[in-house]
């Protein structure tokens, strides 16, 4: 099993965690910024609005990672996470973590400006301006740099509340640095233009995004995108990007069929079922716009939510064929065989896990149906080689821990349940899953793993309880 500090920091045991103290007489290191990133992930992931699908969260990644093999620092560990709120916004936390409102996918009019923002919120992580702002705030300690990660989800909504939302740090700096200046706005533009060409996206998608939303801004009056309070935009910006972009050779760049299903997903997800039903249905028959393929697989979605199993079936059968080319048509026609209750599930999930080895969502229904029909070390097995290439995926340690209980395996099933609390920010109850499992058993090796554990997320929390006096 890995050890939950694996799951965060690549530090070693030797160095444990990173200091927690005093950090004003010395620049941030590597280590740090990563450390106050992944620390921010904890309320991130607590909060509510935090968007915990895999799908959604793996495209966002595979788009990321795209860019960011292009980027200055590729190898700066990036995590893309979506961010389930309509307000168009973005955001850039220390160390590669980087959070998208579902509004801004569901905006964007192409994958190429959703790269473009994605491009210019991984050029901040690049230059570091998050850091290079809070060091010039002078905050005294680690811990109270995490309190950036509140702000940032309070601001996406309410500036002013944003202010009070802050525990233990000042407010009005913080407020501040959310707020990049014109200098940083400028230096991220045009690295992430850069970036997004050598990528292989439209590059005048970036200027075509932010000349849209201008223009909804002063039709919307009084109505601020959050995007453009927390990255000012000015004509000015607008005009240099526009002026880059015309020395760049125009070619048409399609979107990806999962930009398509992402956002038929979000629409399905964000309507009730009956109204994402007419939705779609509406937009298949008039067959005017958009990816016939997504509206097709938004209508099978929403029919399967709203209960209608057997109409599900039929409108997603004509898809049956790109299923076995595409993971999340793959994953869809999975769910409504098992809502058909059709037979050969387990084949048929044997069959698309290995043609999707790292589609999680095809695994965690696979996973399921093993502990349904009581195949509790052929589950296992499977998570196992999940958690391997996703070891900071919550959903995958509560599986895991339901096979380590059905086996009987007590400490496995604390241990493993520790990590699901850990990476859902629930700090002390990972800690008091940690002592169960301390009590569960008596293998050395993983008794000194428990504890090695214990000690460092004990640290963590006493950081945190400090820091919200």
């Amino acid at each position: 099993m890995l050890s939950l500090s694996g799951i965060f920091s690549p530090l070693s045991r030797a160095e444990g965690l990173p200091d927690l103290g005093d950090v004003s007489q010395a620049a941030i290191s590597p280590q740090q910024e990563r450390q106050i990133g992944e620390q921010s992930m904890f309320e991130i992931r607590a909060d509510k609005s935090y968007l915990d699908d895999a799908e959604i969260n793996d495209y966002l990644n595979e788009i990321g990672y795209r860019l960011a093999a292009n980027s200055s620092e590729p190898g700066l560990g990036f995590e893309f996470f979506a961010i389930n709120d309509n307000a168009i916004n973005a955001f850039s936390l220390p160390g590669g973590f980087i959070g998208v409102n579902t509004g801004l996918i569901l905006v964007a009019q192409s994958e190429s400006e959703l790269a473009s923002v994605l491009a210019h919120e991984i050029s901040h992580a690049t230059q570091h301006h998050v850091i290079r702002m809070i060091e010039g705030q002078k905050i005294d300690t680690i811990a109270s740099m995490v309190a950036i990660a509140v702000a940032i989800l309070a601001a996406r909504s309410n500036p002013e509340a944003s202010q009070a939302a802050i525990v233990g740090a000042q407010a009005g700096s913080i407020q501040r640095q959310l707020n990049f200046s014109r200098a940083n706005e400028q230096e991220a533009d045009r690295i992430g233009l850069d970036t997004l060409q050598k990528s292989g996206f439209d590059p005048h998608a970036m200027p075509a995004f932010l000349e849209r939303l201008q223009k909804a801004t002063r039709l919307l009056e009084g109505s601020t995108p959050s995007y453009f309070r927390t990255h000012p935009v000015t004509s000015e910006r607008v005009a240099d990007i526009a002026n880059r972009v015309q020395q760049m050779p125009y070619h048409l760049v399609p979107d990806s069929l999962n930009f398509d299903l992402v956002r038929a997903k979000l629409q399905a997800m964000q309507k009730t079922p009956r109204d994402a039903v007419v939705f779609f249905s509406d937009a298949l028959g008039e067959q005017k716009y958009g990816n016939q393929t997504a509206q097709r697989y938004g209508l099978a979605l929403a029919l399967l939510r709203s209960g209608l199993t057997l109409r599900a079936k039929q409108e997603f059968a004509p898809l049956h064929e790109e299923s076995a080319q595409n993971p999340m048509i793959a994953t869809l026609d999975g769910q409504i065989r098992q809502a058909n209750k059709s037979k050969d599930l387990i084949e048929f999930y044997r069959t698309a896990t290995q043609n999707f080895p790292q589609h999680r969502a095809l695994s965690y229904d696979y996973a399921e149906l093993l502990l349904k029909a009581k195949r509790f070390d052929d589950a296992l097995k499977l998570l196992n080689e999940q958690i391997i290439s996703y070891p900071s995926d919550p959903r995958l340690y509560e599986l895991q821990a339901r096979s380590y209980a059905a086996l009987d395996k007590r400490q496995e099933e604390h241990h493993a349940l520790a990590y699901n609390y850990a990476l859902h920010g629930n700090l002390h109850g990972a800690i008091e899953q940690l002592e169960l499992a301390k009590h569960s058993g008596s293998d050395y090796y993983e008794l000194s793993t428990i504890e090695s554990e214990l000690k460092e997320f004990r640290e963590i929390a006493a950081a945190h309880t400090k820091n919200s006096r």
